[in-house]
């Protein structure tokens, strides 16, 4: 190794070995600027160098494919001439620093995504998860600062939160998750791709001034564990501000639909040095990036500074020369600042210049793909990994009170209270809200409509991996057959832990065989993602989480399902192979045992069968209700029912059925005339106001109501 400035590259994250591999690349010591740059293209956050070769295993081809991995987001065809782009990212590490500013500028982030591939926001989705709010004043703070920081961003922009997921587990106490999805639709012709082209063509930066705010941010923060004295990384942490977004977004929009842009990419991680490096490798092409020409919030930067602050609302795009007046008058009519910085070159090679000096130059390919991609080296954990939460049963007798226990518990409990401070119905698309069916419907101008759904549990991955991560994408295609939609894609989030420790490495491989083997099964391509590591704190890793994200199509928009029982007299059956079990269950966590076992098996081809079964009924109109059984198995997915139809239900559990067992993603509930649900196992009947089961529980829909509707307002509110 060299020696002339080791704790330089060490300070920003670079290991000896990198370092030499980049002296060997360049032939020369990095200069400031240049290590600055590398440092952050070639961390965690931006080179994926831990999970690249395992994301090789997932299925990316598909007949509704429009844009796959690699882009700015994924994209799929929903007829009509219309495209469909979705994408989930992580802003963990922010969050768990600074949760308004990390969780806003998360939103605006994933905006970005969307609105960079030429498609128009029209819903957000989140996947949350936090320490005990009972049990922790720091994390229920987080919990409303993050969801504070949502809806400010959100409900600015105009953009509607749909649904969206919360779990509350000890092992995120300290390291908190925020991962944000979003959807837009375009015209087809109009999706653009980030490849920079046409050597002589002008780099235009687009949007609000540089400052120093973010620098070290996103791409930093996320490439290593969280310890103590996080307050002082707080000035890390990007600040957002959603007007500028807006007037940033409409303005892209429109200088698409002209036709006057080549290539457009957001500026995320690493700002200017991702954005115009990226650019530059997709389109084999060079760049010339003038620091001295960014406009400035603050005065002294340094052009290191320029390269890789993260100030959010910005954009940089490339444009043939003579249609840049074209594109100023544009801007300036939205009040969204547009600055050339630059030009496209030959040769590949990306240079910094301040005015005249040139203060950085490296090939392309260096910073975008020589970074080292490591093997993993996984081994499986012995059993108490995570510990076990507190016992909270305890005198607790009867099914009836475990039923209501467990439909107060944070976990299950509804979350009315965080989604009444997102506008879920702006843009007048949304016609299943939050509460209303296991996945959110949006209409489309010819009739049809889209459903998405968001789904995880840390839990059950921490249980068995490979089954586990299987079950988010089943779950996540239950949640679309029950509102009647035929998947068309999906994307992801990894959550994990450190990488290099073996046992987080053998989460990590497992579920991403299971995330592939499932969705091979269903025949649903993975689009596009994230993956977000080194979620830790002094006090372990989190849950192994991955999160996956499903969009799906149904053809008539006033069709699509309901979760909540419609009408007494309708009889209700139990549809799939459910069986279930308490294995990585609520039941077990209420119970205080620690997540460890092996879940039940995962019959694909059963279990696809009856996503059919339950797509067509819902279709057809026969059922007029359709839910699927997860947490909290069969008895909390009845009671949810009764709760949602505000009627209750006598229903019979099968031989083969536990009441309180999960399987997540292989059994229904549905309700409809009994001539409808013939060929279904019929197991009761909807009526009166009480729930009733076997004679084993009978539970006043009222108590079930408030349980459910008051559990998490009663552990926020509880004193630690």
């Amino acid at each position: 190794m060299t020696a002339s400035s080791p704790s330089r590259h060490r300070r920003l994250g670079l290991t000896d070995d990198e370092y030499d591999r980049i002296l060997e690349r360049l032939g020369r010591a990095p200069g400031d600027v240049e290590l600055a740059m590398l440092s952050l293209m070639w961390s965690e956050h931006c080179a994926y160098k831990h999970s690249r070769k395992l994301l090789r295993r997932l299925p990316t081809a598909g007949a509704h494919v429009l844009m796959g991995p690699g882009e700015n987001a994924g994209a799929v065809d929903v007829g009509s001439g219309l495209a469909l782009a979705f994408k989930v990212e992580s802003h963990n590490h922010p969050s768990a620093v600074e949760p308004f500013q990390g969780a806003a500028t998360g939103v605006g982030g994933i905006l970005r995504d969307v609105f960079a591939v030429g498609a128009r926001p029209i819903a957000v989705l989140d996947s949350l998860r936090f320490g005990e709010p009972g049990a922790s004043e720091r994390s229920r703070w987080l919990l409303e600062r993050a969801v504070a920081g949502i809806g400010h961003y959100g409900n600015s922009v105009g953009v509607p939160t749909v649904g969206g997921e919360i779990y509350f587990e000890p092992s995120y106490e300290q390291n908190c998750l925020v991962n944000a999805m979003c959807l837009g639709l375009a015209p087809r012709e109009r999706l653009i791709r980030s490849a920079a082209a046409g050597p002589g063509n002008v780099l235009v930066l687009l949007g609000a001034l540089t400052g120093r705010d973010g620098i070290g941010g996103a791409s930093v923060l996320a490439s290593a564990e969280l310890g103590e004295g996080d307050e002082a990384k707080r000035p890390s942490v990007q600040i957002g501000d959603p007007f500028a977004e807006k007037k940033l977004l409409e303005c892209c929009l429109e200088l698409l639909e002209r036709d006057l842009l080549v290539s457009l990419q957001d500026l995320g991680a690493a700002g200017l040095t991702s954005a115009a490096s990226e650019m530059a490798s997709k389109g084999g092409v060079g760049l010339d990036v003038d620091v001295a020409r960014v406009p400035l919030r603050e005065p002294g930067m340094e052009p290191f500074e320029v390269m890789v602050s993260e100030s959010q609302e910005r954009m940089l795009c490339v444009l043939a020369p003579e249609r840049l007046p074209e594109v100023l008058e544009v801007c300036a009519r939205w009040e969204t600042l547009a600055t050339p910085i630059g030009r496209v070159t030959d040769g590949e090679r990306l240079r910094v210049l301040a005015g005249e000096r040139v203060v950085g130059e490296l090939p392309v390919s260096v910073l975008v793909d020589d970074c080292p991609l490591y093997d993993l080296s996984p081994t499986a954990p012995k059993d108490g990994l995570y510990g076990a939460p507190d016992r909270v049963l305890s005198g607790v007798e009867s099914d009836g009170e475990v039923l209501l226990a467990l439909l107060r518990s944070v976990n299950l409990a509804s979350r009315r209270r965080v989604f009444e401070q997102y506008d879920p119905i702006v843009q007048s698309r949304t016609i299943r809200r939050p509460d209303e069916a296991d996945a959110a419907v949006l209409t489309l101008p010819d009739g049809s409509a889209l459903a998405v759904s968001i789904d995880g549990n840390g839990r059950r991955v921490a249980c068995e991996p490979r089954r586990g991560a299987a079950e988010a994408v089943f779950e996540c295609a239950a949640n679309l057959a029950c509102v009647g939609a035929e998947p068309l894609g999906l994307t992801n989030c990894l959550n994990f832990g450190n990488p290099e420790k073996a046992h987080v490495a053998w989460q990590l491989t497992e579920a991403v065989e299971g995330l592939a083997g499932a969705c091979e099964a269903l025949g649903v391509p993975v689009v596009g993602g994230n993956v977000s590591l080194y979620n830790e704190g002094p006090g372990g890793p989190i849950l192994p989480t991955p999160v996956v994200g499903m969009v799906g199509r149904l053809s008539d928009a006033a069709r699509a399902g309901r979760l909540g029982f419609a009408r007494a007299g309708d009889a209700v059956a139990l549809v799939g192979p459910f069986t279930g079990s308490r294995v990585g269950s609520e039941l077990a966590k209420l119970s205080g045992e620690a997540p460890a076992g092996s879940l039940p098996a995962l019959p694909a081809r059963a279990v696809a069968e009856a996503h059919r079964a339950v797509r067509e009924g819902v279709r057809a109109g026969w059922f007029r209700s359709a839910h699927d059984i997860s947490e909290g198995g069969f008895a909390v997915a009845v009671a949810e029912c009764c709760v949602a139809g505000g009627v209750g239900a006598r229903v019979a559990v099968p031989d083969e059925v536990s009441l309180f067992g999960e399987a997540p993603g292989r059994g229904f509930i549905v309700s409809g005339d009994e001539a409808a649900l013939a060929g279904h196992q019929i197991i009761g009947r909807v009526g009166g106001d009480r729930l009733v089961i076997d004679g084993r529980l009978e539970v006043a829909v009222s108590e079930l109501r408030s349980a459910r509707e008051n559990g998490l307002d009663e552990a926020l509110s509880a004193r630690c």
